[in-house]
This record gives C-alpha cells, sequence and structure tokens, in this order.
C-alpha cells in the first residue's frame, strides 16, 4: 500500500503558550504519534501549512488538493483543524482526485496529553488502507462519508446528517 500523510494544522499541532495564554504552532506532532502508537506503517510525513482552519483560505485549500492530486500515493490522511474539515473535505471530493483520502483532526492538542489526537490518527491509518477510494472524515472512532457529517459543537463530537 502506497500512503502518505499530509499536515495541515490544527488543533492536532497546537501548543500552549503559557506566557500569553494562547495557543500557537511550532512543529507537527505527528511522526513523535507515529512512534508512540508503534506504527508499522511505511509512510511520508509532508507539513504542507501549519494554520487554524477557521483561518484556513480557499487558495489554501486548493494547495491541499494539488498536494493530493500531484503525490504518487493512492491513500492519504490529511490531520486538519476540526472547524473546517468539511468544507476541505468538500474541496477535494470536487478535484474527483481517484484516491483514498481520509481527513483527521483532534478536540484537545496532543501536546496537552489527554488528547484524542492519537486515537484518531490511529484510525485514521486503519479506515485509509481499507476505504474504496472516496473522501471521508474519520473522528471518534468512526469514518464518515465527507458529504454525510457535521461538527456537532454541543457535543463535542462528529456525527453523521443522516443515518444509512
Amino acid at each position: 500500500m502506497s500512503a502518505r500523510i499530509f499536515v495541515t494544522g490544527g488543533t492536532f499541532d497546537k501548543e500552549y503558550d503559557e506566557l500569553q495564554g494562547a495557543l500557537y504552532f511550532r512543529n507537527t506532532h505527528v511522526e513523535e504519534m507515529l512512534r508512540r502508537g508503534r506504527c508499522h506503517v511505511e509512510l511520508p510525513v509532508e507539513v504542507l501549512m501549519m494554520v487554524d482552519s477557521l483561518e484556513m483560505t480557499e487558495a489554501q485549500r486548493d494547495h491541499i488538493r494539488e498536494a493530493c492530486r500531484a503525490c504518487t500515493e493512492q491513500h492519504l490522511v490529511i490531520t486538519h483543524g476540526t472547524d473546517t474539515m468539511v468544507e476541505t473535505a468538500r474541496v477535494l471530493a470536487a478535484g474527483q482526485l481517484g484516491k483514498t483520502i481520509v481527513l483527521t483532526g483532534a478536540m484537545i492538542p496532543y501536546a496537552f496529553g489527554s488528547s484524542d489526537g492519537l486515537f484518531n490518527l490511529g484510525s485514521a491509518l486503519s479506515f485509509v488502507q481499507w476505504l474504496p477510494p472516496g473522501v471521508y472524515i474519520a473522528m471518534n472512532g468512526r469514518y464518515f462519508a465527507w458529504d454525510n457529517v457535521r461538527k456537532n459543537r454541543e457535543l463535542g463530537i462528529f456525527e453523521a446528517i443522516h443515518e444509512r
């Protein structure tokens, strides 16, 4: 299986600045997470950007789509902020790339130690290996088709719009 991880930022990779009382980006935690999770899947990790998804532009979404199109791998995991993950999934689906693409993220930064990010990354890596070509979101131990998912901000989870 040929797979790749693209990093785009989001809560997954945020750090906390105690002096400023603010979250910020330094480096991605994905490679550390793969080691910590004892992942034995050989795959490159490429940082495309480190942005909060609420600040992501359409040009940046287009850049993600074109990176997916240009790479030779057919199975892609994209770490992404949860607030606009569905919008990016929509752009990827419209690109009709013919690849299996799974977006995932975290509600709590990995650096906090109690993050859901490690579990979500592991789930995304599993799903990307057996789902057919298409665009999906993997959160909370489930996967969703890009056009049948929403973030439930009250419950802090992703859920299907319509049960199929």
